[in-house]
């Protein structure tokens, strides 16, 4: 074998080998949870491993439900979830588990209709279609509220969230907030019995199955509406006015909003002229005392840079990035954390 033939075979074994063991090398750190707001925590892990290439962060979006299991169970670094956890979940869990708000988003009321209109509802109507008492698209319920809009006869299909979701938890808030009937019948929790309708799962299972379906009605998350071209109502606020969601209606919505130590909040139905009613903030979920001391500090350092240099890149996600005096407060909690 030629000299310059064995040099670029040696010149390649070492460089495989130098790749291979940065990637020996790189820390796992796992999480699962929200499908809420993966858009963004994608973004955000993507974009880590180019400031801090030593570690690699794998989320899987399965649910809120299915991300405070995990936390529960030990199986996941972190959990993600848009409902905050329940006393009694926490009191089940080995340790202190600690709520970290990252961003604040929106769910929309998205349907399946001819020429796409603009509609307007209101708590009330939006209640009673999830209830399975309004039926029909030209219910006077609706029509009422949509004046010039040409509605059809035709019969409404409800498309809720088969699985256990945070985009359901902030949902069916709302609308206990808003209908006593709900409030007493179904409930809020990430997942409920629901009265009508049909199951799918994830944001990205709702959003295809109202797609297929025409006079289909169901609840996702802004940016998976946005994504895929959908329609998506105004909604009444508390002050009366109908708004459009938005980065700002959130943003109105998130500042109205009344926040604990603990994070623990809900920010559906605010006051204010401008607050867009059906939102709320998403959470990652953090043991305060971390097993393995190597991934607790990473995990540190990527919730200050997620503080920092994460939340400016929230608005082109379409999610409101958290205000800079909540900004300061999630700072110490994150500083909480032990390894």
């Amino acid at each position: 074998m030629k000299t310059k033939q064995r040099l670029a075979i040696l010149l390649g074994a070492t460089l495989a080998l130098a790749g291979s063991s940065r990637l020996a090398a790189q820390l796992l750190i796992n999480g699962a949870g929200a499908t809420f707001p993966y858009p963004i925590y994608s973004k955000w892990f993507d974009e880590y491993s180019k400031v801090d290439p030593t570690v690699r962060f794998n989320y899987q979006s399965i649910g809120s439900g299915g991300g405070q299991k995990e936390i529960l169970e030990g199986t996941v670094d972190f959990g993600a979830s848009d409902g905050p956890m329940s006393d009694q979940n926490l009191a089940r869990a080995p340790g202190r588990i600690l709520h970290v708000p990252t961003v604040a988003g929106a769910d929309v009321v998205t349907y399946n209709l001819d020429g796409n209109p603009a509609l307007k509802l209101d708590g009330a109507a939006i209640a009673d279609i999830f209830l399975g008492k309004i039926i029909r698209w030209n219910d006077e319920r609706i029509a009422a509220q949509n004046p010039g809009v040409t509605l059809p006869g035709k019969d409404i299909v409800v498309v809720h969230r088969s699985d256990g979701s945070g985009t359901t938890y902030i949902f069916v808030d709302y609308l206990s907030s808003v209908s006593q009937e709900w409030a007493g019948k179904v409930g809020r929790n990430t997942s409920v019995k629901w009265p009508a309708g049909l199951g799918a799962k994830g944001n990205e299972g709702v959003t295809g199955q109202i797609k297929q379906m025409p006079g289909a009605i169901g609840y996702v998350e802004l940016v998976y509406a946005i994504q895929n071209k959908m329609p998506y109502a105004s909604v009444k606020n508390a002050a009366g006015n109908y708004i459009v969601p938005s980065i700002a209606s959130v943003t109105a919505a998130l500042e109205g909003a009344s926040i604990p130590a603990d994070f623990r909040f809900s920010m559906v139905n605010p006051p204010g002229a401008e607050a867009y009613p059906i939102a709320g903030a998403t959470w990652l979920l953090i043991y305060e005392q971390q097993r393995d001391a190597a991934k607790g500090k990473k995990m540190v350092e990527f919730l200050h840079w997620a503080m920092k240099e994460g939340e400016q890149m929230a608005p082109a996600l379409n999610y409101a990035p958290l205000p800079q005096g909540l900004v300061s407060r999630v700072t110490q909690e994150i500083d909480k954390i032990k390894y």
